[in-house]
């Protein structure tokens, strides 16, 4: 049996203080907005921004969507899901915090890090992909303006939904701008691009 980690007493502190305000962040909004009637809201949102979703339905959009004039979009978008899926995994591993008082384990498909809280993996997914279409491949303003709201919707979900602390979603908010970072850096060009479509996924 693993040993329990041993937290420094200014980390520690610091988690405690995230735990008791995400917590009055939940009940706060309950009075407001019943968990119980929105949590149908709050699970779509989740299975929005899963990444299991997330690949599926990218390598599906590629194989259907056929495109040479897509390539260069649809790969590079794809490498960063997969970083993000690596980098939170990795992080979660390392880090190993329990999620909030109050989560049901209820998730789909969670697997080894995954039953870990920080970083919020649906919450640094989001945001890569919105700063992806807002930076990196820009979309119109409206299409920005939606993936926006859907990405601090998803954010909040997560908070609501007692899967995640405070800090936990802000981190995985930073984590979705430096995931879009490198992907900007390690851009791949469109023949490239081209010819990684046609051998890996035809």
């Amino acid at each position: 049996m693993p040993q329990k980690r041993n937290v420094p007493p200014p980390v520690k502190g610091i988690l405690d203080i995230d735990s008791k305000l995400t917590s009055v962040i939940c009940n706060s909004v309950s009075r407001v907005l019943p968990v119980r009637s929105f949590t149908t809201y709050y699970k779509g949102l989740e299975y929005s921004c899963h990444g299991i979703v997330w690949i599926a339905c990218w390598l599906s959009f590629i194989w259907f969507a056929w495109s040479k004039s897509l390539f260069q979009m649809q790969v590079n978008l794809l490498i960063g899901l997969f970083i993000d899926i690596f980098a939170v995994a990795t992080i979660k591993a390392f880090v190993r915090r329990r999620r909030p008082v109050g989560n049901k384990n209820d998730q789909w498909v969670t697997i080894g890090p995954d039953v870990y809280s920080f970083p919020s993996g649906h919450v640094s997914r989001a945001f890569y992909i919105l700063f992806y279409f807002y930076k990196l491949y820009p979309l119109n303003e409206f299409m920005v303006l939606f993936l926006c709201v859907w990405a601090v919707s998803v954010a909040f979900s997560r908070i609501l939904l007692r899967r995640h602390h405070l800090l936990d979603v802000i981190a995985g908010g930073v984590l979705g701008y430096f995931i879009s970072f490198v992907v900007s850096v390690i851009w791949i060009d469109q023949s490239t691009a081209r010819v990684f479509g046609i051998v890996c996924i035809r």
